[in-house]
């Protein structure tokens, strides 16, 4: 699974890899993470506000740090 979190590395968005890292692990799915702080990268994807989060190139998540809950929701029931 292909995880990008986007942002430009202010404490939500550390804090946004660090719960998509934990959760991951807890939940035993073997993730490829990887940091875009590159604002026109961001913007690219459609993303305005950050932190955000790509799954498989799908945004699941844009502004604010996500909940722990909808991070378990990503991994136990993949985005179709």
């Amino acid at each position: 699974m292909e995880v990008k979190v986007l942002g430009s590395g202010c404490a939500n968005c550390r804090n946004t890899v660090a719960l998509v890292e934990q959760v991951a692990a807890a939940r035993g799915v073997a993730i490829r993470l990887t940091k875009v702080e590159d604002m026109k990268d961001i913007a690219a994807l459609g993303v305005m506000s950050t932190p955000g989060v790509v799954i498989d190139g799908r945004v699941v998540h844009a502004g604010g740090v996500p909940s722990r809950e909808k991070v378990q929701g990503w991994f136990d029931a993949p985005p179709a």
